[in-house]
């Protein structure tokens, strides 16, 4: 099969690797049909590496996709050749002291699909995971919808981590794709009223789209200043979906005494700093979101069932031999990118 290896930052390299087999009863061979590049991908691409998982070697990326089952092993039911799929990415143990309290997503032995040192990624032709991980998906769903399954199941996460927003007022400090989906999955929630920023004009334009109120241009007003006037007493939460201290420093100004900041994005730096003095005095909450955790089933069922249309999300589509163009136009934000999709047809 033909796969994608990242060998440096901003290297790629496609290669001719052997065929992966079904080893154990419960395992499920894939043929991939597409890949998303993910802001968590751009990391390695950019700088090789997220926190401690640092690029050493050549390492097959991607972790958003939908694929065909080709085969299956002895013991699995309820999936057969032929059948579409979303994939969660990641491969718990089942037996840390986290996977039996319920939190596969902080499973202290888990492989992560494209994490260097884990478990190879999605950017290849074939991919073996456990049963598990595969949950059918409708035909009349769009690939991109498909593919989108994975951070919406992510935003679901947040929002329930948070909390019941049904008559709050939530800022979602960028408008990529995360962004989006937990904009959809908020408003789903029955949130009162959504307010959106970002440095990129034509992602506010989605925000807006996607159930924003407002939006709000970082790079050309007072973007605190701008949602206070509408919002007085401060918003109920903030979820920062752009990983930058900037937008941490607004959250810190826009929640209202008591409220919560949900960190969803993923900073490219090792560290970043709060104003202790406004979030203590304040008693603002942080919480944290790993991934996501049993919301995968409820992800393509709202996708399914067409209660949010994410394929607007999805702009620009490659093919394999095209990876790293895809990667370079997500990498720098060109073309009024989104969402970019890599075809394996």
């Amino acid at each position: 099969m033909k796969a994608v290896y990242l060998t440096a930052p901003g290297q790629f390299s496609t290669r001719d690797v052997a065929d992966p087999e079904i080893n154990g009863p419960m395992d499920v061979r894939l043929r991939l049909g597409a890949v998303g590049v993910c802001g968590s991908d751009l990391h390695y691409y950019r700088t090789g590496r997220i926190g401690s998982q640092v690029l050493t070697s050549p390492w097959i990326m991607g972790h958003e996709c939908t694929a065909r089952v080709e085969s299956v092993g002895s013991a699995v039911s309820g999936l057969a050749p032929g059948d579409r799929v979303a994939v969660d990415p990641l491969i718990a143990c089942g037996r840390c002291d986290q996977c039996r309290a319920g939190r596969a997503n902080t499973c202290r032995n888990q492989r992560f699909l494209g994490c260097p040192n884990q478990q190879h990624g999605c950017m290849c032709e074939l991919l073996v995971m456990p049963a598990e991980c595969c949950f059918r998906v409708p035909e009349q769903l769009s690939d991109g919808a498909a593919v989108m399954v994975e951070p919406f199941a992510i935003a679901l996460h947040a929002q329930r981590l948070w909390g019941d927003p049904a008559g709050s007022s939530v800022g979602v400090l960028g408008a990529g794709p995360v962004g989006l989906c937990v904009l959809g999955a908020l408003r789903l929630a029955g949130a009162r009223s959504l307010v959106a920023t970002d440095r990129l004009g034509y992602r506010l334009d989605m925000a807006r789209s996607l159930g924003a109120e407002s939006t709000h241009h970082t790079e050309r007003s007072d973007v605190v200043r701008e949602i206070l006037a509408a919002h007085q007493n401060g918003l109920d939460a903030v979820f920062d979906c752009s990983g930058e201290q900037a937008a941490l420093d607004q959250a810190a100004a826009l929640l209202k005494p008591g409220g919560s900041l949900v960190i969803v994005g993923i900073p490219e730096t090792d560290r970043v700093s709060f104003d202790i003095n406004a979030l203590r005095r304040k008693e603002i909450d942080i919480i944290n979101v790993r991934r996501q955790n049993d919301c995968t089933q409820d992800a393509v069922d709202i996708l399914a069932h067409g209660e949010l249309d994410l394929d607007p999300v999805v702009t620009h589509h490659f093919a394999l031999d095209e990876s790293s163009a895809a990667f370079d136009l997500v990498a720098n934000y060109r073309e009024g990118v989104e969402k970019a999709l890599i075809h394996f047809d």
